[in-house]
């Protein structure tokens, strides 16, 4: 039986509705009917077309460029949900923006992920579903439940289709010491072995690689990363793993494409092969990049929104 709400209902903000409408696909239902714009000043507007009083909703809106206007938009439409008497709210954030400062690194830093943490659950959501958040601590930063889920079970199958058995002689690279656990966890589904980019980041989104710890001479590599923003970091490593390493070739693969900035151009000069995304963020138009490759997270969101309602563990989700 389903205390909490006597429906499910998904509602999407304007920041990822094709992924929103992939994954009413998948549960075999329709987006619910609503308008979310903009009035001539800019602020935002939340109209709801169909009641919501009593159901179970979840709101898939991921918090990425326009950083300020989507993160609102989920703010607004989960405050129009909660007054008109939803019976449980859910966050289905797949790109969990603002998630980069979650520490005080320096004097007078802010923590901006402890921020939106709180204007989220004081909108009223009762609970988050989001990816790969940037840091993991970042689920202690909400008071309430928080379901991160991992991507890397969608490269470890794309990975294991596509080189099948070769997959065993490959490195999976880590492109800087921060990253080293979720690449552990990723080279440890594939059976490869491991090596890391030590890297010194001078300012943000701008930094110096420094070396490889690793033996990837002659090796195919695969860098694992839970990001690309603009793509110095990414593009650097993959030529220290060539030129200092002396690396067969290089892939990549990131959770979120934020690709800001000078990122495309980056990746289309760069001596990575192919870059494969998620697409928890919105896919880059086909003829900006021949190297970008996006595989969708809908079936595994779709699958996690079930769960819940059902009050099922998602657990299996990460196997």
């Amino acid at each position: 039986m389903i205390a909490h709400g006597k429906d499910i209902k998904v509602f999407s903000g304007n920041a990822n509705k094709r992924l929103a409408e992939e994954i009413c696909d998948q549960m075999g239902t329709t987006l619910g009917h609503a308008e979310v714009g903009v009035f001539s000043d800019g602020e935002v507007f939340v109209s709801l077309f169909e009641t919501v009083r009593g159901s179970d909703v979840f709101v898939v809106q991921s918090t990425c460029t326009p950083v300020n206007n989507n993160l609102m938009e989920l703010l607004i439409m989960i405050d129009a949900l909660k007054r008109a008497s939803a019976g449980r709210i859910t966050a289905v954030i797949p790109y969990y923006g603002y998630a980069r400062q979650d520490r005080k690194a320096k004097a007078r830093d802010p923590i901006t992920a402890k921020l939106v943490a709180n204007m989220i659950t004081a909108a009223g959501a009762d609970r988050v579903l989001t990816m790969d958040l940037h840091a993991s601590q970042i689920q202690g930063f909400f008071d309430i439940p928080v379901d991160n889920l991992a991507g890397n079970p969608i490269f470890v199958d794309y990975y294991a289709k596509k080189f099948g058995a070769a997959c065993e002689e490959m490195i999976v690279v880590s492109p800087d010491v921060g990253s080293v656990s979720r690449a552990r966890a990723f080279a440890q589904k594939l059976h490869m072995n491991l090596a890391i980019v030590d890297k010194r980041r001078q300012k943000a989104n701008q930094c110096e690689v420094m070396n490889v710890i690793g033996d990837v001479r002659g090796k195919d590599c695969i860098i694992f990363d839970d990001m690309v923003d603009t793509g110095g970091s990414l593009c650097n490593a993959a030529q220290a793993l060539v030129e200092v390493g002396g690396a067969k070739s290089v892939h990549a693969c990131a959770s979120h494409g934020v690709l800001s900035g000078p990122a495309i151009e980056r990746i289309n000069k760069s001596v990575i092969q192919e870059l494969a995304l998620l697409d928890t963020v919105p896919a880059i138009d086909e003829g900006l990049s021949d190297k970008i490759k996006y595989l969708s997270v809908g079936p595994m969101f779709s699958e996690a929104i079930e769960r819940i309602y059902q009050e099922i563990s998602i657990s299996k989700l990460f196997r």
